[in-house]
């Protein structure tokens, strides 16, 4: 589903297919989650996306100043628009589940669910520095800032009041901080957690569920098997590689499915036609280059066999609860900032014995840490970029990892990097004095669920519709604001989900503290896909001068031999180098007004 709409009359002009509103202010193409409401002085209030309120709740809304929460008071990914005449104000969900785009658009402006549409709207290009920030500095996401890939585009920033109006700037107002509330984060997360899936199931009964055997899927599928009508069934899929019917992951999937009368389980093997970085560059057009880009023949095979077998027309994925659930290791920093200083000892000596590494160094890049803003950890590594040096400081304890550029990044790209990451140096935090771990995991959050919206979009070319509970605002804001005595110890896995699922998961499965990889799948699918892999090479990157052809291919095969390295700017620049080609299909063609029908 597509949505968007225009602070003037549109005049007409609307992406073919589209239904609009009877304002012309409002468009949708296909079936979408869309309830508008007119409210007593003439406007309308309209809730966009999966949304949890009742139309009574939403009416009453209409008859009053919406409060600052709108936009996560109820579970669900959501975000609600005001319309007064040409004065149109967006509210934003805290997670950025739901991303929303702007453009200007003759004297006011044009918004959407889909950075796409509005480029077919204005003609816009491709931002190299968003492409370069994509590639090379994945793991510092607020480098990104308001940029999309596209130019003169930019997201609506979560969690906040946006004012669209015709001749201006846009007016943003941050109304969502994770500001630290008593209580232990296990009750919250329990119940947002069942809200996120009770309503998830309500809007259909039928959907399905991934059953990887980690904590995450698990607890979805089993909230999701209670949930369930009387008499209705759970269909959960777990994919695995074909002639692999053993191993821990499937273990743990087994006992999950048989802790639930209502859970059918169902096994999906996965044969060499569905290994990563096959057919890569039939990946169908998103916003962004999508995560699971790479592994789209794996997606897509599960997708239509679920649709195809068991009518999936929605399914459930555990995406986002290593983000909204992991605890930075920059809560020893705050730690120390809180004066916890027992506290910080015992955990770095947690995390010291997980990784290996003496106590007091990590203590000491604690102390640093505590003395580093944001701002001047950006500035850092503007400056390492400009100068081609390591980022300032080591170790495990910092707001950002310290990961150099890879061989075959050009002058070019470091340049660009540079500029990107100093210009959000300079601009104001429009979250300060937050606890550097809750922080990180803002922009870590928001990353993720960003790019989760770039699966959806995926799984939509299925016909499938893609949910992550984990990425609801109701859910992040449940988790992010937990006071720093009450976080769980750096060092521990996920102790706050086992607590909030006391009783729906298996105890075997509640006590695990590893998770599966697909590691092997990758390096398996780089030799097996070698040769057209290295077909891209001397593509799209290389022509936005981002990357040097020969010194990436040479990566490449080191890669596809097995030597062991870092694959993740390998597998970024391949994802965004099977991205830019799809800008080349037909675009979705959009209706133009007739000039003497043009408003405003």
């Amino acid at each position: 589903m597509i949505f968007g709409g225009f602070t003037l009359g549109s005049g007409g002009c609307q992406p073919a297919g589209a239904t609009p509103d009877p304002g012309g202010l409002l468009w949708q193409t296909g079936p979408a989650d869309i309830r508008s409401f007119g409210a007593p002085d003439g406007g309308r209030i309209t809730v966009l996306g999966c949304c949890g309120a009742t139309d009574a709740e939403l009416r009453s809304l209409s008859r009053r100043l919406l409060p600052e929460d709108v936009a996560w008071r109820w579970p669900g990914a959501y975000a609600v628009v005001e319309q007064r005449g040409p004065h149109t104000v967006v509210h934003t969900d805290p997670s950025g589940a739901l991303p929303l785009y702007a453009t200007r658009y003759e004297a006011g402006w044009a918004w959407s669910n889909s950075a796409r549409a509005l480029t077919d709207l204005t003609g816009a290009g491709v931002d190299p520095v968003r492409v370069a920030v994509a590639v090379f500095l994945p793991h510092v996401p607020a480098a990104v800032g308001p940029r999309t890939f596209f130019t003169g585009v930019q997201q609506l920033p979560p969690g906040s009041r946006i004012e669209l109006a015709a001749g201006r700037d846009l007016r943003c107002a941050t109304v969502w901080r994770p500001d630290p509330i008593p209580g232990p984060a296990h009750d919250r997360l329990r119940s947002t957690l069942e809200e996120a899936v009770r309503l998830r199931v309500a809007g259909d009964p039928n959907l399905t569920c991934d059953l990887s055997g980690g904590l995450d899927s698990s607890s979805l599928a089993l909230l999701a098997a209670t949930a369930q009508p009387d008499g209705g069934t759970l269909h959960t899929v777990t994919v695995h590689p074909a002639g692999q019917t053993d191993g821990a992951d499937l273990t743990y999937a087994r006992l999950a499915a048989a802790h639930h009368p209502r859970l059918v389980h169902h096994f999906l093997p996965l044969g060499t036609e569905h290994l990563p970085y096959t057919d890569i560059t039939t990946v169908p057009a998103t916003d962004e280059p999508a995560p699971s880009t790479l592994t789209r023949a794996r997606l897509e095979g599960q997708l239509r066999w679920m649709r195809d077998r068991l009518g999936s027309r929605t399914h459930l994925t555990g995406d986002g609860g290593d983000s909204v659930l992991f605890v930075p290791a920059a809560h020893l920093a705050d730690l120390l900032r809180h004066r916890l200083h027992r506290r910080a000892a015992a955990e770095a000596a947690g995390w010291a014995r997980l990784r290996h590494r003496p106590i007091l160094p990590l203590l000491r890049e604690a102390r640093t840490l505590t003395r580093t803003s944001r701002a001047q950890a950006l500035a850092d590594q503007a400056a390492a970029l400009e100068s081609g040096s390591a980022p300032a400081g080591q170790g495990d304890v910092r707001w950002f990892p310290a990961v150099p550029l890879p061989r075959w990044a050009t002058s070019t790209s470091a340049v660009m990097l540079s500029g990107a990451v100093h210009d959000v140096a300079v601009a104001a935090d429009p979250l300060p004095g937050l606890d550097r771990a809750a922080r990180i995991l803002v922009d870590e959050v928001r990353e993720v669920a960003r790019t989760a919206a770039a699966d959806a979009q995926l799984a939509a070319a299925s016909g499938i519709e893609l949910h992550n509970p984990f990425l609801d605002g109701s859910v992040a804001d449940a988790v992010l604001r937990t006071e720093v005595r009450a976080r769980p110890p750096v060092h521990a896995y996920k102790p706050v989900l086992v607590r909030a699922m006391s009783g729906v998961l298996p105890d075997a499965l509640a006590s695990r503290t590893t998770k599966g990889s697909f590691n092997i799948d990758h390096y398996t699918g780089l030799r097996a896909n070698l040769p057209d892999l290295q077909r891209l090479v001397d593509g799209r990157l290389a022509a936005l001068g981002l990357a040097d052809p020969a010194l990436l291919r040479a990566h490449l095969a080191q890669a596809a031999a097995g030597i062991p390295m870092p694959l993740a700017h390998l597998e970024q620049a391949l994802a965004a180098e099977a991205w830019l080609r799809t800008l080349d299909r037909p675009t979705t063609p959009w209706s133009r007004p007739r000039e003497g029908d043009r408003r405003g």
